[in-house]
């Protein structure tokens, strides 16, 4: 057993649990994604004895064309970031429908690796799945 491992487990048993009741947000809800106003929304959550558990987010990939689709990645991954700031587990992209696979697919896998790293999952609600 590796020592990072046997690190995570003694960090884990040593947890206690808290009154905070974890909450979704609505990516809409948020007037700005700057540090600012999302430090200001985690003390007000904080204040409420709220905890952020997911940031849901609406997006739109329904046109064939790179830039567009370039746009939204972009706002995916402006949200990976405020969730990752709001301590948020999962940030959930809904969608209805995809122009061009091709496209998106890759642009959503690289998004995913990215909340990885930033400790947060990507989730997808939509026609297209990241397996």
């Amino acid at each position: 057993m590796s020592t990072t491992q046997s690190g995570v487990r003694s960090a884990v048993a040593s947890c206690r649990p808290t009154n905070a009741t974890p909450v979704t947000i609505d990516a809409e809800a948020l007037d700005s994604l700057s540090t600012t106003y999302l430090r200001d929304v985690k003390d007000e959550l904080r204040t409420e004895n709220y905890t952020a558990d997911v940031l849901e987010l609406s997006a739109c990939f329904d046109e064939d064309c790179s830039f567009a689709t370039q746009d939204e990645i972009d706002r995916v991954r402006d949200h990976i970031d405020a969730a990752a700031y709001l301590g948020a587990d999962t940030l959930t992209v809904s969608f209805d429908g995809v122009a061009e696979t091709s496209k998106v697919e890759p642009a959503l896998a690289a998004s995913a690796e990215r909340a990885r790293r930033e400790g947060v999952t990507l989730e997808l609600d939509g026609p297209l799945s990241l397996s």
